[in-house]
């Protein structure tokens, strides 16, 4: 019954359209093979490669700051040493698990869906995907769309611009489109920016480089936590390969959580705490105040991880400095800050955050109407309201992104067999008139700040409610009623 359709020709009907071969997508499939055998789908996938993500970027030193044993999927063990894991490494992680459980040959690569309409007389999607190569648009039609193609554009990167970069006579580069020509030996590098990317260049980058510099508007959070964890060790010695793992995910799950709702319980304490930790790796002649003390409370912003703590490891060498400032413009041979101090610079490295997308950027239509998604409510930050028939996947910002993703394949498998049972074909859910809307995400990031007029709302209660906690949607998602009222089910003629 797994048979892909053809995308030349007239289209077959599918059961379940996956869009996305990331992390995402191949965990859904795993998922929909296990738990619904019967059900037709295909992956469309924009790109060449599975991975997503850890196919897509190839920049110095990239790695995940989850840990493997929740960012792995519930289903396949992490087996490597590392918890704090390479992008290689996690990459061949999900190819693998796409060929053990023969999930390739569902998929269509270099297909990029770019439009999708509903229609409530037939019950289901038609979908338009262009095609890589050929530039052709093919089409697909399936009863369910399931969206796993993440939540930032793959095309674009923020980049901001700044004035003087014409006469700059150095190379500008960005993380997301790393240039494989790009040779750094012995020459002098700036980072700018203070994420993920940025803390992840930085010690990478230092090892054949000149110097490094990371040019930061304002400081982040920065912990250094083990690469290895110790205990996994101890309990993949002493246990089943499948009860070490699960085991080792459900400690690391509730000391995220714990740790989690400490720092928002007490953001002065785990402030204080953090920037200690800090001057510990530094010492005390490093200006700690001035470049790792933030602004803002723990978790308003995502915490990043340095595995082992290589970025201080990098500072206490000299081989890397952090600079705190803002630039006024570009030179020919560097930047100039406002400060009047200049950084000198043979390449600059534009590590300034992610272009958000929603619904991978494809044009909806429902029923002849455009489909604006930041008008609509997220249900249990799995579906949009009247957009029927349909899932999306959206992960945690405090926690691994895939512990959202495994509970929204089983909550779609669920939603799938209760309508088969029913003999019900099309599922919506309505917004509810006395539900207020709150923004999607509460943090206080720029790329969720710059998106903030294009991506979904959430409500004032459940299940409009978009939880960053996993115990909580684990109640609400894998133990709530599907028919809980608020979905309404129906049959092809006419929207419920």
């Amino acid at each position: 019954m797994h048979n892909p359709p053809e995308t030349d020709g007239v289209p077959h009907m599918l059961d379940v359209l996956i869009v996305g071969a990331g992390l995402s997508g191949i965990g859904a499939a795993a998922m929909l093979q296990a738990r619904c055998p019967d059900k037709r789908y295909a992956i469309l996938e924009a790109r060449d490669a599975i991975g997503g993500t850890w196919d897509l970027f190839r920049y110095p030193g990239i790695r995940s700051d989850s840990d493997m044993y929740t960012l792995g999927y519930a289903f396949k063990p992490w087996l490597a040493s590392k918890a704090i894991a390479d992008g290689a490494q996690i990459r061949e992680y999900i190819r693998e698990t796409a060929r053990s459980h023969g999930i390739e040959r569902h998929i269509r690569f270099g297909h990029k869906v770019v439009r999708a309409e509903w229609s409530s007389v037939e019950a289901c999607w038609t979908v338009h995907a262009e095609h890589k190569d050929s530039g052709e648009t093919r089409t697909l039609r399936t009863r369910f769309l399931y969206m796993c193609s993440g939540y930032y554009s793959y095309d674009h990167a923020y980049r901001p611009r700044f004035e003087g970069e014409d006469a700059y006579r150095g190379r500008i580069v960005q993380p997301q489109f790393w240039p494989q020509d790009l040779d750094y030996a012995g020459k002098r590098v700036v980072v700018i920016g203070s994420g993920a990317t940025a803390v992840t260049l930085v010690p990478a980058m230092e090892k054949q480089a000149a110097h490094v510099t990371m040019l930061q508007r304002s400081p982040t959070y920065v912990v250094a936590r083990p690469s290895e964890y110790k205990f996994a060790h101890r309990l993949q010695k002493l246990l089943p390969a499948k009860a070490a793992y699960w085991a080792t995910r459900w400690r690391v799950i509730a000391e995220s959580m714990v740790l989690y709702r400490l720092a928002r319980a007490k953001p002065d304490l785990v402030k204080s705490r953090i920037v200690q930790m800090a001057s510990h790796q530094l010492g005390p002649s490093f200006d700690v105040a001035a470049h790792f003390t933030p602004g803002y409370k723990p978790w308003d912003q995502r915490v990043c991880v340095v595995p082992d703590g290589d970025l201080f490891r990098a500072i206490r060498k000299g081989r890397a400095d952090v600079v705190t400032d803002h630039i006024e413009r570009f030179t020919d041979t560097g930047i100039l800050l406002k400060s009047g101090h200049a950084l000198e610079a043979d390449v600059v490295v534009m590590a300034t955050g992610l272009s958000l997308s929603v619904l991978g950027g494809a044009a909806i239509v429902v029923d002849g109407r455009p489909f604006d998604p930041s008008q609509a409510m997220s249900y249990k930050g799995m579906m949009l309201s009247d957009m029927p028939n349909s899932i999306m996947t959206f992960g945690y910002t405090n926690a691994s992104w895939t512990l959202k993703a495994d509970l929204t394949a089983a909550y779609a498998c669920r939603l799938l067999r209760h309508m088969e049972r029913s003999s019900q074909e099309i599922a919506v859910v309505r917004r509810e008139p006395d539900v207020q809307p709150e923004p999607f995400l509460s943090f206080t990031s720029g790329y969720v700040q710059r998106a903030a007029a294009i991506l979904p709302k959430q409500g004032s209660r459940r299940p409009w409610q978009v939880y960053q906690n996993y115990l909580q949607d684990m109640m609400t998602i894998r133990f709530g009623r599907i028919a809980d009222g608020v979905i309404r089910f129906g049959q092809k003629g006419a929207m419920p």
